[in-house]
């Protein structure tokens, strides 16, 4: 039995986060005060929810998408378990539709982890739950590895461990379970 490892990418493995603030600053948008504790795009820089819907899917569509920073130790641990322990990632990532993004993304993985420690790569809409794709791995008790609460709880849901990966906007966050 293969050993896999599920994640979400923007926040679990890359620092979308970052590079989307510098995306932005260059386009002329600036965050407000402690922006970083907002996880919605409109209210971070006091924009229209439209905008920043259509922001965020022009930058998920650009260039941009093959050259994100690693997140973190993300590459430090990535690269040991693959390595290491043969540990697989199967990335789930509501990020685009667009076919070049979807290359740009997997260019981005294998630079920063390796040619192999991606085998499957599983781009939704931009924005798009995952509840769906979470679904082929059913009750597997999988690690997922997400850092949107929503996201985190359909993988409970569908019975994987769930970690989420903490963020100023998100670290206040409690699941609770029955």
């Amino acid at each position: 039995m293969e050993k896999i490892i599920l994640t979400d990418c923007d926040g679990v493995l890359l620092n979308w986060e970052y590079a989307f603030c510098i995306w932005m600053e260059q386009h002329g948008h600036t965050q407000i005060e402690n922006g970083n504790f907002e996880y919605n795009i409109a209210k971070r820089f006091s924009i229209t929810e439209a905008t920043g819907k259509q922001l965020v899917k022009q930058f998920n569509e650009s260039a941009a998408m093959g050259f994100l920073p690693a997140l973190r130790d993300s590459r430090y641990y990535v690269k040991r378990l693959h390595e290491e322990h043969g540990y697989v990632f199967h990335c789930i990532t509501s990020m685009s539709l667009d076919s070049n993004a979807k290359k740009l993304r997997q260019m981005n993985l294998d630079k920063m982890f390796g040619p192999t420690a991606f085998p499957v790569l599983e781009c939704l809409d931009t924005g798009a739950d995952k509840d769906e794709a979470l679904a082929p791995y059913k009750d597997s008790g999988l690690f997922w590895l997400e850092d949107k609460l929503e996201n985190a709880v359909a993988g409970l849901d569908a019975g994987l461990t769930p970690i989420l990966i903490e963020h100023g906007w998100n670290m206040n966050s409690t699941i609770q379970t029955v």
